[in-house]
């Protein structure tokens, strides 16, 4: 219990403080009504138990709950029975706090504690007011106001912030969804593509070497660069991705950098490693700012779809990357990857069939269903599927206006 207290923010443990100081209070001046110090000091106490009932951490709410409603009861009981009892008021304080119990166990409490359990706090709240010397029909008033008013009251006050609590953490789950399904897509579209072209770069060396070939040093020098600068820029995508995890503050490692223009760095170091990338931007893009989701979306398609030649495309010699605004739609951008490889739809690429077609995929990877992902939630559509000329082809369309 001290450990949730102080755990909260110094605001909220002073105003606990204040509540639970000024409650103790008008508890002691309520009891000083009482014709003996003992009734007194007993009233107090019941209040005080009631009140650390309200206030105690969940596992213990079932336990202090009992406890409270058990002496509270148990003292209604035995100034019933009394010849002299307080003219005034029968601990208002107390009434209150019983009130909120019931509340606080319906919200709180599994479902089968939340039905029985209100049952005890609801019903010395009900009696209650037999603590008062007054009798007749006020006090039959007062009761069958707190047992037909008040006590069901707070019980559907407390259903309705149960069903409140269960669609926040319903909301809250899909978010945090959502924020897996988006790291998990930012992790294979960076780390993938690095990695894919370790892959390509190790393979080539391993094929010259079985073929007998003997490289030049600085042929090997140049080969073994690229491998070091592909691994640590995978490094750092992974570092920047676990920093952006830890810090949420910190600015998003993953958006790309320098716009659309940043295509034409991701284009020449695919270039240097694999088959020729050309790119075709269009000139109308260059002063029109993008939002980032769109930006982002682009940069994914175009990196997912080098990506996708690099490990597919068999004999591919040259990509074509056209990122232009679409003909007779201007305010719809156009976002396309073709390769010259051979074969049409090969197994490991047929993955992609059902990707703008709402299909079943046939493949095991993720990298295409992210992008499906990613392009559908900023508005768009894609497809892919075997070029007229032989070869792949990607295309996804994008509303400049992101929704």
């Amino acid at each position: 219990m001290i450990t949730e207290f102080r755990a909260l923010s110094r605001l909220r443990q002073v105003q606990l403080c204040l509540v639970g100081a000024v409650s103790v209070a008008l508890m002691a001046l309520e009891g000083l009504n009482a014709p003996y110090l003992a009734v007194a000091l007993a009233a107090t106490m019941s209040g005080t138990l009631c009140l650390a009932a309200l206030g105690v951490p969940q596992r213990l709410m079932v336990r202090c709950t009992v406890l409270a409603t058990v002496v509270s009861g148990a003292l209604t009981l035995v100034e019933a029975g009394m010849s002299r009892r307080p003219e005034n008021t029968p601990g208002l304080i107390e009434l209150c706090v019983l009130l909120w119990l019931v509340t606080r166990v319906v919200r709180r409490c599994s479902p089968l504690m939340a039905i029985l359990l209100p049952a005890a706090p609801a019903l010395a709240a009900v009696v209650l007011p037999l603590r008062i010397a007054e009798r007749g029909e006020n006090i039959n008033g007062v009761i069958v106001l707190i047992a037909a008013g008040l006590v069901p009251f707070m019980a559907v006050l407390g259903l309705c912030l149960r069903l409140y609590d269960a669609l926040r953490a319903r909301r809250r789950e899909a978010i945090l969804q959502a924020q897996r399904l988006e790291h998990a897509r930012e992790l294979h579209d960076f780390v993938a593509h690095h990695v894919t072209a370790i892959v390509a770069q190790t393979k080539a060396a391993r094929f010259t070497a079985a073929a007998g070939h003997t490289q030049s040093p600085e042929a090997l020098d140049q080969m073994l660069a690229h491998i070091e600068r592909a691994g640590s820029q995978a490094l750092g995508s992974m570092r920047a991705m676990v920093s952006s995890l830890r810090d949420p503050s910190a600015p998003a490692a993953t958006s790309p950098a320098g716009g659309l223009a940043g295509l034409r760095d991701l284009t020449r170091e695919f270039s240097s490693v694999g088959p020729s990338a050309e790119l075709t931007l269009d000139a109308r893009l260059a002063d029109r700012p993008l939002p980032p989701e769109i930006t982002t979306a682009v940069h994914r398609v175009v990196q997912e779809s080098l990506t996708n030649v690099r490990k597919h495309a068999a004999g591919a010699g040259r990509v074509r990357v056209r990122v232009t605004l679409r003909p007779g739609m201007p305010e719809e951008l156009e976002v396309s990857v073709a390769d010259d490889g051979r074969g049409g739809a090969p197994a490991a690429r047929a993955e992609a069939v059902g990707a703008g077609t709402g299909g079943t995929w046939n493949g095991g990877g993720y990298g295409l269903v992210g992008l499906t992902e990613r392009i559908e939630r900023a508005g768009g559509r894609l497809t892919a599927g075997p070029g007229d000329g032989g070869g792949w082809h990607v295309l996804a369309v994008l509303p400049l206006d992101a929704p």
